[in-house]
């Protein structure tokens, strides 16, 4: 079998040689909540970078944030088999998903989304299933649920061939090496069966996409916005059937670095986008710093409002959930290799309007976890 086929084995954290004081880098974060407030964080580390000895990372918060449970689950393949680009969900049955990719090496050509769930995530530690292999290539932002109730995931085959960087050898490399040629883009993952089974029902090709990273949205009308990102900042492309067939793609208007972004529909119906807009420039692609929050009230047609998440310089990779009684929680992550820092946000809609913090309960630049110390 593939190495990177093999489900990987789950620790259960208290591990010493995981523990953040040894971690040379860390990154790349998502975030959920639980019914009851409990905070869920997740991010990967291992080794010195981006490689064969990643792994993924789980954390808690009992205290809406304000402290942080050492890793409580870790995703640790063996041999060259990495875990990276995590992700959190809660679905509509009220499950949390644990998202990951695995690949041999830094890219096989292939990866594959893996995942494990959970019904306990208000508890500090809850009972996982075992992991599963949902399809190939490499997912990092929440699924979206249709109108119709389809679940669409969005997974990646990037469009870059294998490449092991400094992990292995020559030789064992190429016994699993994949080139999946038609099958390169961003593609929409549905389910019609609440999560049981996943198919590819189509796929967009924006161009000058590499690592993609992209998030779909289902507009009032029905038309499904996927933004991709792009060596230009965002892409974007269109389905008016389901994610079956996309629109050509584009440059979109929106400007950010070329990095992760995060949008997404609040409980108000309004879009919520965190990208990078530092002011003073025009140019569509920033580096990545000034980790802003915007709103839309017209499905992305106009943005309003800018609320300032941390101006600092190498903040990068946002994602989000709401809490029902409004509140918006971002986590990112601060130079990866020397802050090493995993970082929160806890915001309201009339922060982001205000372009200031005007509710009470709002904070920046909480503290998740520093890695090194």
């Amino acid at each position: 079998m593939n190495e990177a086929l093999r489900p990987p084995p789950l620790k259960k954290g208290g591990d010493p040689t995981l523990a953040a004081g040894r971690r040379l880098w860390q990154g790349i974060p998502g975030i959920e909540r639980a019914a009851n407030g409990r905070l869920w964080a997740t991010w990967y580390s291992g080794g010195a970078d981006e490689g064969s000895q990643n792994h993924v990372v789980l954390a808690t918060s009992d205290d809406d944030g304000v402290t942080w449970s050492d890793p409580v689950l870790v995703v640790d393949p063996p041999g060259l088999v990495r875990a990276f680009d995590p992700c959190l969900w809660h679905d509509p049955l009220g499950r949390m998903w644990l998202f990951w990719a695995q690949s041999y090496c830094w890219w096989d050509g292939r990866a594959g989304v893996w995942s494990v769930t959970t019904q306990e995530s208000g508890q500090s530690h809850p009972q996982w299933s075992q992991p599963r292999r949902l399809c190939d290539g490499v997912m990092m932002n929440k699924p979206t649920v249709l109108a119709n109730g389809v679940w669409l995931l969005p997974a990646a085959v990037w469009e870059r061939p294998a490449h092991r960087r400094a992990d292995g050898d020559d030789a064992d490399f190429a016994l699993h090496v994949h080139d999946l040629k038609e099958m390169k883009g961003a593609h929409a993952v549905a389910s019609k069966d609440q999560g049981e089974t996943w198919t590819s029902i189509g796929k967009a090709r924006v161009p000058d996409r590499v690592f993609d990273e992209h998030m779909i949205v289902e507009r009032r009308d029905g038309l499904l916005w996927m933004l991709v990102r792009t060596s230009y900042g965002i892409g974007e492309t269109f389905s008016c059937d389901g994610g079956k067939t996309w629109s050509e793609g584009r440059p979109s208007r929106l400007r950010n670095a070329d990095a992760r972004f995060f949008i997404r529909r609040l409980l108000s119906g309004n879009l919520l986008l965190v990208h990078h807009d530092p002011p003073g420039t025009k140019t569509m692609v920033p580096g990545r710093t000034h980790l802003t929050a915007h709103l839309s009230d017209d499905d992305g047609r106009t943005w309003i409002g800018g609320l300032l998440l941390d101006e600092r310089a190498d903040v990068s990779y946002p994602d989000g959930v709401q809490a029902p009684d409004g509140r918006i929680y971002i986590i990112y992550d601060r130079s990866r290799t020397v802050e090493k820092e995993i970082l929160m946000a806890v915001f309201r809609e009339e922060d982001i309007r205000a372009g200031q913090l005007v509710s009470a309960d709002a904070r920046l630049r909480v503290l998740v976890s520093k890695a090194g110390e």
